[in-house]
């Protein structure tokens, strides 16, 4: 039986997300191991809403900022090649990444 890694990615900068996303679908293809994804989880929208003036005087302005977090799955089959060859992938330090063996 071939166990499976699921690895995790999130991250608030889609470009970097899709760039380490695209590297572990090359290594997956130059290897010719089974690979589901990347499947695109939810996205978190993180919203804080700020009083324009904090001293209280004038009218009641509000301010909104959002951050958004976007998540990737992909599943892959756990070989020794392949896992080394994941492990060993620059990633940015926007992109976080979470990695369990089934």
């Amino acid at each position: 039986m071939i166990k499976r890694a699921r690895i995790k990615l999130t991250s608030t900068d889609t470009e970097k997300l899709e760039v380490v996303c695209r590297e572990i679908k090359d290594i997956a293809n130059k290897i010719g191991v089974k690979m589901v994804g990347p499947i695109p989880l939810p996205t978190k929208k993180l919203l804080v809403p700020v009083r324009r003036t904090p001293c209280g005087d004038g009218s009641k302005t509000w301010d909104k900022y959002e951050m958004r977090i976007h998540k990737r799955l992909i599943e892959i089959d756990a070989r020794e090649r392949v896992m080394r060859n994941i492990m060993r992938i620059r990633v940015p330090s926007e992109v976080y990444v979470e990695m369990e063996i089934r």
